[in-house]
């Protein structure tokens, strides 16, 4: 039982760099593997990085792994997702998701390992 809020996206221009912002309420928030996709008109969701628990692990998606940075702040209920040198490719619907399973034993990269979903924000990226 979580909700999930995103914000921080908008228009920026290619080079640029963003931070987006995703709190969540009800449940424990530090309880939760905090996991960020996007998806482009079109295109499938793909996942772009996430965090544990505690925070003190991150991995990312090989094609942007050199310009994201995912953090967490659990007295804020907050997953952050940090990006630079934003290109065109980068734009799309940004979501945060929360995994509320006890424990895993994979590194949770898949939206099926994901239960619950915030709306998303938009990124656009002009030229």
């Amino acid at each position: 039982q979580v909700q999930l809020v995103e914000s921080g996206g908008g228009l920026v221009q290619t080079g640029d760099s963003l931070r987006l912002s995703c709190t969540a309420s009800g449940g424990t928030f530090s309880n939760y593997i905090m996991g960020w996709f996007r998806q482009a008109p079109g295109k499938e969701r793909e996942f772009v990085g996430t965090i544990s628990r505690s925070g003190d692990v991150q991995h990312y998606a090989v094609s942007v792994r050199e310009r994201i940075t995912i953090s967490r702040d659990n007295a804020k209920n907050t997953v952050y997702l940090q990006m630079s040198s934003l290109k065109a490719e980068d734009a799309g619907v940004y979501c945060c998701a929360a995994d509320e399973t006890s424990s895993r034993v994979y590194v949770a990269t898949r939206p099926s390992d994901y239960a619950s979903w915030g709306q998303g924000t938009q990124v656009t990226v002009s030229s």
